[in-house]
């Protein structure tokens, strides 16, 4: 039994399987599964049942898990420990973000956070479906989903709050929204959403409504959306990120302030993976994008 052993069989039961933990390693399946059977035949016990569904943990196998990621997470802080010193933080993180959230809002962010720790390395990932963490090899995600996944760690970011808007230009020449009703008379340029219905809910004066949108023009990517909206196609139903700078410089208004638009119940939260190593370097950008997130408001027209 060896420290490789033990970090490859937890990397199989965080991966899910030992095809998907041989990706994240860079290594064969076939030297993954040698390193499975050293550890199993070392200590006399079965600790993964393969069955039709995939592989699930013996009992033994759930208590050495256990046992196995405290120790490599212990052997990879004494190792940080080790190389840290006094000099600069270093080493490498993958980040995946919301095609659009990542290139409007988060990008410019990690620019910042690069010019402050350049010697951290960062793989920025724009994704908007993110599914497995450790098979893809991702430290920390930023997703839009209707309810968070199971066996992550969730810190939930709020609703994905929408607004109605349009160029000033267009907004000149026709009228605003003023209600749900009024969107089913003007020309709607928005996502998807989540399920790809484009389904709009709305509470106002606590009362709440909901109408199937049909868009002039409908696009999962939000940088599109946005020149849409200032080259005058219609009136836009983005969230609030999208359009928040040009409320600001005058180039966009917006109506229906006073709902608050939800589309899909798309809910945004950061993601991460439980009971793996929390390096420095991990923790530095976590907190880094924490406080990046709490400065992070959506439009109203009192600020």
């Amino acid at each position: 039994m060896n420290l490789l052993s033990l970090s490859i069989f937890v990397a199989i039961v965080d991966s899910g399987n030992l095809s998907q933990a041989a990706r994240a390693l860079k290594m064969s399946r076939a030297n993954v599964s040698y390193h499975l059977f050293q550890l199993e035949n070392a200590l006399g016990a079965e600790l993964l049942r393969r069955t039709p569904q995939g592989n699930e943990l013996t009992e033994v196998g759930e208590r050495i898990y256990h046992h196995a990621a405290n120790i490599v997470n212990e052997s990879a802080l004494l190792q940080e420990t080790v190389q840290s010193g006094v000099g600069e933080l270093s080493g490498k993180l993958s980040l995946s973000v919301p095609t659009g959230y990542g290139q409007l809002v988060v990008g410019p962010w990690l620019i910042e956070f690069k010019k402050i720790y350049p010697g951290i390395v960062l793989e920025v990932r724009f994704d908007n479906f993110v599914d497995n963490l450790v098979r893809d090899g991702v430290d920390v995600a930023i997703s839009v989903r209707s309810e968070p996944p199971p066996l992550l760690v969730v810190r939930d970011l709020g609703p994905l709050r929408y607004v109605v808007s349009a160029s000033s230009h267009w907004a000149a020449e026709n009228a605003m929204p003023r209600s749900m009703q009024d969107l089913a008379d003007v020309p709607i340029v928005t996502t998807g959403g989540i399920t790809g219905r484009a389904y709009l809910k709305a509470v106002h004066n606590d009362r709440a409504s909901e109408m199937h949108l049909h868009p002039t023009l409908l696009s999962r990517n939000f940088p599109y959306l946005r020149e849409c909206i200032l080259a005058g196609m219609g009136v836009g139903i983005v969230p609030d990120y999208v359009v928040k700078d040009l409320v600001h410089a005058g180039s966009v208004v917006t109506s229906m302030d006073d709902h608050l638009l939800t589309l899909d119940a798309g809910q945004m939260y950061l993601l991460y993976t439980p009971n793996r190593y929390r390096s420095r370097v991990f923790r530095t950008l976590l907190d880094f994008l924490m406080d990046k997130l709490e400065i992070a408001r959506p439009i109203r027209k009192d600020v």
